[in-house]
């Protein structure tokens, strides 16, 4: 695939941040990999170096988009371009709890700092790894969630209470009038 000029995107980026938008004729252009990518620990990178300006970060997390097909994408009123992904393109720094019990609120905070509140529009959920543990996410917007970091996985345990349900305790949080029961531990096959 041929280069694609990086300051067409970024054009189109600074559309989005307060100048007149260009006419919708066809939807925007599929430019393909330019080299974007998201780690594992929410660094952006572009042909893999490291992205260091948060402004700009900011910039392109806010036009983040996942598409049906499971892959992301920038997407700007001109321009479509592929973002790879190493786990989640969001990571959670930050978690803050307001209350307590069924009226407890957890509100994460994003290294792009977006703020979210875990409840209905915000869910939290949990992927279950190989080792038995398992990986919280919230949802930030859309089809875009955002990994807990470590430090704030150990936050979102120490909020943990034990619920009965279903005739049986449940070990998780509330947030937004919602339990979050974690999933229960997997048996390891060696017993």
């Amino acid at each position: 695939m041929p280069s694609r000029d990086k300051k067409s995107l970024l054009a189109a980026l600074g559309e989005l941040g307060g100048k007149p938008a260009l006419p919708k004729a066809r939807g925007p252009q599929d430019c393909g990999d330019i080299g974007l990518r998201i780690g594992r620990d929410g660094t952006w990178y572009y042909r893999n170096s490291a992205i260091e300006r948060k402004a700009l970060v900011k910039l392109f997390a806010s036009v983040l988009r996942q598409e049906d097909d499971g892959r992301y994408y920038l997407v700007t009123p001109a321009e479509k371009v592929l973002v790879a992904v190493e786990d989640a393109p969001f990571m959670a720094v930050e978690m803050r709890v307001e209350g307590a019990g069924m009226q407890q609120r957890l509100i994460f905070r994003t290294h792009a700092d977006d703020w979210v509140e875990a409840g209905a529009d915000h869910p939290l959920s949990f992927r279950l790894e190989t080792d038995g543990s398992f990986t919280p996410f919230i949802l930030v917007r859309g089809r875009l969630k955002a990994r807990l970091a470590r430090a704030v996985y150990y936050d979102l345990v120490a909020a943990a209470v034990s619920e009965g349900r279903g005739g049986r305790a449940e070990l998780g949080v509330w947030s937004g009038g919602i339990f979050y029961p974690f999933p229960p531990p997997q048996a390891s096959g060696d017993d």
